[in-house]
């Protein structure tokens, strides 16, 4: 089946590299790995939890049919992160260091990755250059250690307005980039999961 030119200028513009065939194929592999397409919440608390989770107006029923978009967002979202995502040999070269190196750093929570299929895979929002992101090592400290690659990376890559550069709102990325304080961008990462 012949993709369609309009998703080839998309994925070119968006600087992936990946064919229309492979870019739905990760689409395909992400979305069976996410959460089911129906989840029931309550599911994942116990009886007491649920209780006291719907006393204060949480609403804990089956997602239907209409909350699908959020979940399609999510599963691009996830395809595009492992699509743009550096293998420990392409970090290595891009920071002019050994591969061991690089593992180092992961195991130390100096970078952020994940490992698939077997092998680790670091999401390119962190390197700027031949280097890291100025002031990443503050902002890694922070981040709880439960969250998942997707959460930090959807964080680093979203307008805060708490970030201004000249005047308007910038990414945490952008914020570094800028020459901002590490520490600001460190306060918003620690609070990454927590109810608002």
């Amino acid at each position: 089946m012949r993709m369609s030119p309009a998703l080839e200028t998309v994925l070119a513009k968006a600087g992936l590299q990946v064919t229309p065939d492979e870019f739905l194929d990760l689409v395909t592999d992400a979305a069976r790995r996410l959460a089911p397409p129906h989840p029931e919440p309550a599911t994942y608390f116990t009886p007491d939890q649920q209780e006291a989770l719907t006393d204060v107006g949480l609403d804990l029923s089956p997602a239907g049919p209409a909350d699908a978009r959020p979940r399609t967002r999510t599963v691009v979202a996830h395809a595009v992160l492992r699509d743009s995502a550096l293998t420990v040999a392409e970090a290595a070269r891009q920071l002019q260091v050994d591969t061991s190196r690089i593992r180092h750093r992961l195991g130390v929570g100096r970078l952020v990755g994940w490992k698939d299929r077997g092998s680790w895979r670091l999401p390119a929002w962190q390197f700027a250059g031949t280097g890291v992101l100025p002031g990443l090592e503050t902002v890694l400290a922070a981040v709880p250690s439960d969250q998942p690659a997707l959460v930090v990376a959807a964080f680093m890559t979203t307008l805060q307005e708490d970030l201004p550069v000249d005047g308007k709102p910038a990414t945490p990325r952008d914020w570094l980039l800028a020459g901002g304080d590490p520490r600001r961008v460190a306060d918003l990462a620690s609070v990454l999961g927590t109810p608002a």
